[in-house]
């Protein structure tokens, strides 16, 4: 067990006080939006000087014999703490099949890994949960196209946008949806003006209580940061959802969603893959949205904490790829350290903690983390922290 050190990414959309707050360093104006824990190869993590990708490649045997075997030599998550200012893009993520099947036509046709138009970075699925650990707000998942007709109503604003939003009463379900997300990503001309005018509609509901306060207040959220951008028209189809600290929601393959604000610890498989499909100046490719989007009306579930022993919190997705725990030990009641056989990131995010592995110790203090092998076994950790561990979900 060693310390573990990751890396800051500085996305505009990212807060600038929240993850320096966590690690300990001075805010310098800058946005801090994720801090990475893990061997992406995009922003490895360090022991003792040494990137993790390069440990794990000169000693494959640390991530252990069951994730070996079935993602081959390679840490198959990553570990991230997500601290969002504002909204992020409209996004899906691929299964494993049409992650492989991208990446190789994208290989074929000849477009640059780092393309802008390039839409599979690799080939990899990207199954992700987010953790709050302060309020959380995001959009997860589409509405009842009824319900969401009916909030448009409530707008006052139905009969201007019935050329578009009609079929949220006139089809039912996934086609309603898919039609109506599909036509609003390609609004132009004298139709590309209705978002302006929902975002006007909205600033006389913006204090109404209930769900059309909410919707309003949504609408200039997003205008806030993507004045007039259709991709808000877009938006409004979705479940809007806030999280109380230690709530969680998972993001399967197909999910649309957009993390608004808050800050959270995201586990997700070790990918880059993102499809964008709205509030965004980057590509949208339209035609793999609609291959891979689920537009399966449904309310948002949320993933709540299992307790599996004193301290111990288990965050159940079902994903091979990884497993996430939140334990809170305290100083008469020390922990066992779950993900025994696969190898596990650490990290503290609140209070002091110590591991313990017979006569080895390592303190850990808030921010820090700490990375162990698939062979350490009989850990336990002491202390006041609240502690988050991902593992492989194979072990």
């Amino acid at each position: 067990m060693q310390l573990l050190h990751g890396t800051v990414q500085h996305y505009a959309w990212g807060t600038t006080d929240a993850i320096p707050e966590l690690l300990g360093v001075p805010a310098d104006g800058r946005p801090f939006a994720e801090y990475w824990l893990g061997a992406h190869a995009l922003a490895p993590s360090e022991l003792d000087g040494v990137k993790l990708d390069q440990v794990v490649r000169d000693h494959p045997e640390v991530v252990g014999e069951p994730s070996r075997f079935t993602f081959g030599d390679q840490l198959p998550y990553l570990l991230k703490v997500l601290s969002a200012r504002h909204a992020l893009s409209l996004q899906v993520h691929p299964s494993r099949d049409q992650a492989q099947e991208g990446f190789a036509r994208e290989n074929e046709a000849g477009i640059a890994a780092d393309a802008p138009e390039r839409t599979y970075r690799d080939d990899w699925p990207k199954p992700e949960i987010m953790i709050a650990i302060e309020p959380f707000h995001t959009l997860s998942g589409f509405r009842d196209p009824r319900q969401t007709a009916a909030l448009f109503a409530g707008l006052g604003v139905a009969d201007q946008l019935a050329s578009v939003i009609g079929p949220l009463t006139e089809r039912k379900g996934e086609a309603a949806l898919a039609e109506v997300f599909l036509d609003v990503l390609s609004l132009d001309g004298e139709r590309a003006q209705l978002s302006e005018l929902v975002c006007a509609a909205a600033m006389a509901h913006k204090d109404d209580e209930g769900e059309v306060g909410e919707f309003a207040r949504t609408v200039l959220e997003l205008d806030e940061v993507f004045p007039s951008d259709p991709g808000i028209l877009a938006a409004l189809l979705m479940n809007r959802v806030v999280l109380a600290p230690g709530e969680a929601i998972f993001v399967p393959a197909g999910h649309m969603h957009a993390h608004l604000r808050g800050t959270g610890i995201e586990v997700m498989a070790n990918s880059d893959n993102v499809i964008r499909g709205g509030l965004t100046n980057k590509h949208v490719d339209v035609n793999e949205l609609v291959k891979v989007v689920d537009f399966a009306p449904a309310a948002a579930e949320l993933t709540l904490p299992e307790p599996v022993g004193p301290g111990v919190d288990h965050y159940a997705t079902g994903c091979p790829e990884f497993d996430v725990w939140r334990l809170a030990p305290t100083d008469s009641d020390a922990v066992a350290l779950p993900g025994v056989g696969s190898a596990r990131i650490l990290l503290v995010v609140s209070g002091s903690a110590e591991l313990v592995r017979a006569d080895e110790r390592l303190a850990l203090h808030k921010g820090e983390s700490a990375f162990l092998a698939a062979d350490e076994e009989d850990v336990t950790l002491h202390g006041d922290a609240v502690a988050f561990v991902a593992a492989s979900g194979l072990r």
